[in-house]
């Protein structure tokens, strides 16, 4: 995992660093105003998305290698490209950023939260023993908090130039997740595609169901049809190079990580069908 463990922190800094050049005070404030769409997509994301991945866990008798990566695919915020990927939906963009940027600032406490506990409840002996809930929640803050400040004061201070190369800014921190991902499929090219196989059926299940049951509560409870798009998305594009991160942090089992890859490629395969669908019956 030496290739992995030394490029995906920096990876996910860098990936950060460019969601809070998109970020302004007023994402925040928009929260605060129009609490009803946050507060359904967030508590879908927070604590729907791990209940549904330890049900599956349950009832897919899972080994405990797929079934601690499942959680915490779960466990992690939407990613950035649930953003663009809202964009290009139609859907809200404004409350996708929203619930990307909150949910990644609670991630450092939500997160090791529920792997820890996850870990526990499934009889994890392989965890690292110098590794403590709050050793992890110390290291995201470093990788997650910081570097999203860092890109709201870049913001604030030089607005005209980060609006005009956002688009770019979007592709970087894109590329970055591809060489993260590339990163596992080189070092690990001799096992997993046999994991990814053993792995695939849980994340598709996770991922199908989640976004789902996102769409159809957003249409009981949101505002509106652009509403119910963003939530459905947030809830299925998760941020894999966080996961990523967090599972070399606490394992030393490469086996962990084999969920996150198998969803990295199906989240982008059904999040692409999903824009298909709304982008034809729902305008």
């Amino acid at each position: 995992m030496e290739i992995v463990t030394k490029i995906a922190p920096i990876a996910l800094a860098l990936i950060m660093l460019g969601l809070g050049l998109g970020l302004s005070l007023q994402d925040f404030k928009r929260v605060i105003r129009n609490p009803k769409d946050f507060l359904i997509g967030i508590t879908c994301q927070l604590i729907l998305l791990p209940i549904v991945a330890y049900i599956l866990v349950l009832i897919l008798r899972l080994p405990v290698e797929i079934a601690l990566g499942l959680m915490i695919i779960a466990a992690a915020p939407g990613g950035v490209t649930s953003n663009v990927l809202t964009k290009f939906a139609k859907g809200d963009v404004a409350l996708s950023i929203s619930l990307t940027a909150v949910g990644s600032l609670i991630s450092i406490i939500s997160v090791p939260f529920i792997v820890f506990n996850s870990a526990g409840m499934l009889g994890v002996t392989e965890m690292s023993t110098n590794i403590t809930m709050t050793g992890i929640a110390l290291k995201m803050a470093l990788v997650v908090t910081v570097p999203v400040i860092i890109g709201m004061i870049i913001r604030r201070l030089a607005e005209n130039f980060v609006t005009n190369n956002f688009n770019l800014i979007n592709k970087i921190t894109t590329m970055l997740f591809a060489i993260v991902f590339l990163a596992i499929l080189i070092e690990e090219k001799d096992r997993i595609f046999i994991f990814l196989a053993q792995a695939g059926v849980a994340v598709l299940i996770l991922n199908v169901v989640m976004m789902t049951l996102a769409f159809y509560i957003a249409k009981a409870f949101a505002t509106g049809v652009s509403q119910r798009k963003s939530i459905s998305l947030e809830c299925g594009l998760q941020n894999g190079t966080l996961a990523i991160f967090v599972a070399t942090q606490i394992v030393t089992d490469v086996t962990y990580l084999y969920p996150t890859a198998a969803y990295a490629v199906i989240q982008y395969v059904t999040g692409f069908i999903l824009i298909f669908y709304f982008r034809k019956n729902l305008n």
